[in-house]
C-alpha cells in the first residue's frame, strides 16, 4: 500500500522476481475496463481517475474478488498492488477471507510524490513508463559512429514526442487523490496492524528493496 507515485509498482515487481506470486494492480485493471466504452463499470472508473476521486468500492472489490479467484492465484499466491484503498474494501477482504501474509506500507512525503506524479510520462506505442527528470528516454547508439548517433538521437526524441500523461498525473488531480489517501491510511494500518510493516520510500529503489525483503525475510 501507499500513496499515489509512492513506488508500488517498482516493489511489486520485484516481489514477484522473489517469490513468483501473481501481481495485481487494480489500477491496471481499472485501466483496462476504462478502455472499454461498453463497460459501465469502466467508464465510471474513468470519470473518477480524471477528477482525481476514489472509484467506487464496489467496483474495485468486484475486479478483485474475480480476479483472486482464478486458478493461478490460487496455485502461486498473490500480491495485491495499491488494493486496499479503504477501510471498507479491508473490511470486505476479511468478510472473503483474503487474508495476506504480509502489507507492506510505504511513506514517502508529498512534495516528493507531486514531482513524482507530474514529471510521469506513458510511451503510447510501448506502454513503457518515463520520468522526464528521473528516468527521460534514452537510446543508446549500436556502436560508436556518428551514424549510430545520430540514429539513437532521433529514435529519443521521437519517443519524447510521443509520450502522453495520465489524466490523473496532473497536480489538481494528485491533491485530491492524496486526499483520500490520507483519509483511509489510518483504517488500512489498523486493519493490517498485525503483519504490517510502514518502509521509508523517500530513498533509492535498492534501499527501499532491500528494506522490504528484509521484512518478508523475518
Amino acid at each position: 500500500c501507499g500513496a499515489p507515485a509512492s513506488g508500488k509498482g517498482t516493489v511489486a515487481e520485484k516481489l514477484v522476481e522473489a517469490f513468483g506470486s501473481v501481481h495485481i494492480s487494480t489500477g491496471d485493471m481499472l485501466r483496462a475496463a476504462m478502455e472499454d466504452p461498453d463497460n459501465e463499470d469502466g467508464q465510471t472508473a474513468k470519470q473518477c481517475m480524471a477528477e482525481g476521486v476514489l472509484v467506487p468500492d464496489s467496483i474495485v472489490i468486484s475486479l478483485v474478488k474475480a480476479r483472486l479467484s482464478q486458478p493461478d492465484c490460487k496455485e502461486r499466491g498473490w500480491l495485491l498492488d495499491g488494493f486496499p484503498r479503504t477501510a471498507a474494501q479491508a473490511e470486505e477482504m476479511d468478510r472473503l477471507f483474503l487474508l495476506p501474509d504480509k502489507c507492506v506500507i510505504l511513506d514517502v512525503p508529498k512534495a516528493v510524490l507531486v514531482e513524482r506524479v507530474t514529471g510521469r510520462r506513458t510511451d503510447p506505442e510501448t506502454g513503457k513508463i518515463y520520468h522526464l527528470k528521473f528516468n527521460p528516454p534514452k537510446v543508446d547508439p549500436d556502436d560508436e559512429s556518428e551514424e549510430a548517433a545520430a540514429k539513437a538521437t532521433a529514435e529519443t526524441e521521437a519517443i519524447v514526442a510521443r509520450l502522453t500523461q495520465r489524466e490523473d498525473d496532473t497536480e489538481e488531480a494528485l491533491a485530491k487523490r492524496l486526499e483520500a489517501f490520507d483519509s483511509n491510511r489510518a483504517a488500512i494500518e489498523d486493519a493490517f496492524s498485525a503483519m504490517a510493516k510502514v518502509v521509508d520510500g523517500n530513498r533509492g529503489k535498492e534501499d527501499v528493496w532491500q528494506s522490504v525483503k528484509e521484512f518478508f525475510a523475518a
